[in-house]
């Protein structure tokens, strides 16, 4: 469903509960919104072409740019994939995935970047990431990319509902991602799919579980 203030798509299910988390964060003095909510497979498709024709910067582990020139169609793949999701296989098309920010914490003329050193000691964001390590949980939140388990690198403004998450990660295998990929005008698609089975455990699989006291219904 849409939601119009703040504006963000979500699945049904989560949308109660993050405008419920959002209220709680209010009385903090932050005013929690989403940069990214619901993402269709085209639009992950679209932000795989211009990381794989240069129009968008390669970045390492550090977040800095990678310089390009003369990697293998692999090894796009590989840094493609520490941090953005395979289309088709993103959390974000389950509606259950929110990219949080605090627009009260922002500086005038400042965009959210969603880098990790916004939400570090001394970024603006570094307070919200706090409250919502404690108080997530409480609203069926938590985060899929909090350490690096050798595939997607921590995120910390990314934040799973996980009444919805859980079920639909379990349900998702690699046959049904490689299924979608089929007649995809999508660079480095074979080199993914015939690496999909090793590429779901790392990327799809290789994430942290919700924490304990996080409303699961």
């Amino acid at each position: 469903m849409q939601l119009d203030e703040p504006r963000v798509a979500l699945h049904r299910d989560a949308a109660g509960p993050f405008l419920a988390m959002r209220k709680a964060a209010a009385f903090e003095g932050m005013d929690l919104r989403a940069a990214s909510g619901f993402r269709d497979f085209s639009s992950q498709c679209a932000i795989w072409r211009r990381k794989f024709s240069g129009e968008r910067p390669l970045l390492n582990a550090a977040a800095e740019p990678v310089e390009r020139t003369g990697l293998s169609e692999d090894e796009l793949i590989d840094l493609i994939l520490r941090w953005s999701a395979l289309p088709g296989a993103s959390r974000h098309h389950w509606g259950s995935e929110l990219d949080l920010y605090d627009a009260a914490a922002l500086e005038p003329g400042h965009g959210v970047q969603l880098v990790p050193a916004e939400y570090a000691a001394g970024g603006p964001f570094f307070g919200l990431l706090q409250w919502l390590e404690a108080r997530a949980g409480e609203f069926g939140f938590y985060r899929p990319y909090r350490e690096d388990l050798g595939g997607v690198l921590p995120e910390p403004w990314h934040w799973s509902f996980a009444p919805v998450s859980v079920p639909a990660q379990g349900a998702l295998t690699p046959a049904l991602v490689a299924e979608a990929l089929d007649g995809v005008e999508l660079p480095g698609r074979r080199a993914l799919q015939a690496r999909m089975a090793a590429l779901f455990v790392s990327h799809v699989l290789a994430v942290a579980m919700p924490d304990p006291g996080t409303r699961l219904a």
